[in-house]
């Protein structure tokens, strides 16, 4: 299959909020009169924003013309009748500044981990992608674990702060669990039954943020 402009498009948004988001959330509030619940606040206007835009989207005849114009270059076929990533995006990116309001750099750790892992994933399955595993591939999977890898080995150790609270490096045993746990639920969405399935853009952070949460006490 090949790769798009429209894709293309597609993953270059993703990879700016993939930085962008996570970075707001840990660095707000380190400058001086920002209150520690501002992302909360700040992601809470965003994703009720994006979600009353969606119901205006699917109810609204002129913002569907609107939407279809500025939006024609990243929204895929399956999002024409369903919430578009960018919506599941805010909606995970609020709940885990929530649940980890104590843990800002589990938050942005896992936050960018899914958002640059899906990119990659997508942009290696469909231009190289050859052994298909459902309607992804295990070339795109692979790039998925591996990018994980080399953003904790590599990148997270150099952010500022990022990980002063784990003296400046994540577990290795918590490493491989994590950049697994990432890659095997964007491969395999969590469902229940066949007629519910949870989107990855929502649980995969907050599953991957958990699972750094509860097992950093168990390897440190």
């Amino acid at each position: 299959m090949a790769l798009t402009k429209e894709e293309i498009n597609r993953k270059l948004l993703h990879v700016f909020s993939g930085t962008l988001i996570p970075a707001g959330i840990f660095y707000i509030p380190m400058i001086g009169g920002y209150s520690a619940f501002s992302p909360v606040i700040v992601l809470g206007v965003f994703m009720v924003g994006s979600i009353l835009f969606e119901y205006l989207r699917f109810h609204n005849t002129t913002v569907q013309k609107l939407f279809t114009t500025m939006g024609s270059g990243v929204l895929r076929k399956s999002e024409k009748n369903t919430f578009t990533g960018s919506t599941y995006i805010f909606m995970s990116a609020f709940l885990c500044s929530v649940i980890f309001f104590n843990h800002p750099h589990i938050t942005f750790i896992a936050l960018s981990l899914f958002i640059l892992g899906d990119a990659i994933a997508a942009i290696v399955g469909i231009s190289m992608g050859r052994i298909k595993i459902g309607k992804k591939s295990l070339e795109g999977s692979a790039a998925c674990f591996f990018l994980g890898l080399l953003l904790f080995f590599f990148v997270y150790p150099q952010v500022p702060m990022l990980l002063d609270r784990w003296h400046g490096a994540v577990p290795l045993p918590l490493i491989f669990i994590a950049s697994f746990a990432n890659t095997l639920f964007e491969l395999f969405p969590v469902s229940f039954g066949k007629k519910l399935s949870i989107n990855d853009n929502l649980s995969v952070p907050l599953i991957t943020g958990t699972i750094l949460l509860v097992l950093y006490p168990v390897f440190a």
